[in-house]
């Protein structure tokens, strides 16, 4: 995949802490909805993801701060996903301001579940691959 998948947000006040900079929290919701805008680009929102009988599930994620955020800065937030064999797959996420300034950076590790058997998908990457109409986005 040539560059990963970005999105970019302005920050909110509503979203700052007491000393004025973007609560701890809020950096892993532009992660979520960096990850959302990915798979809908892809071609798989959530109601087709449900359609399909699966959803993604966080099974691990690490958030390392860089620097700051005060309101109304914009960030740009990426989301690339690496595939390797078995049930489990990673994403890697950048935050950087317009300038390339690092931010933060969250990885974890994820999987599809299964909604009725509530079980891992063996092959996440295909069932993904089957369910986009853009596998583009998702490097798949």
């Amino acid at each position: 995949m040539a560059d990963p998948f970005r999105v970019r947000v302005t920050v909110r006040g509503y979203e700052l802490d007491t000393q004025g900079h973007l609560n701890q929290a809020v950096y892993l919701q532009y992660g979520e909805h960096a990850r959302w805008e990915c798979l809908r680009a892809a071609g798989i929102p959530q109601d087709r993801l449900l359609a399909g009988g699966v959803g993604p599930v966080a099974l691990e994620v690490t958030l390392r701060y860089l620097r700051e955020l005060r309101g109304g800065d914009e960030v740009d937030v990426s989301c690339e996903f690496r595939w390797g064999d078995g049930k489990t797959f990673q994403i890697v996420q950048d935050l950087t301001r317009p300038d390339g300034t690092p931010v933060a950076t969250i990885t974890g590790v994820g999987g599809l579940l299964d909604l009725a058997s509530r079980r891992l998908v063996p092959d996440p990457r295909e069932r993904f691959r089957q369910l986009a109409t853009d596998p583009a986005p998702m490097d798949l």
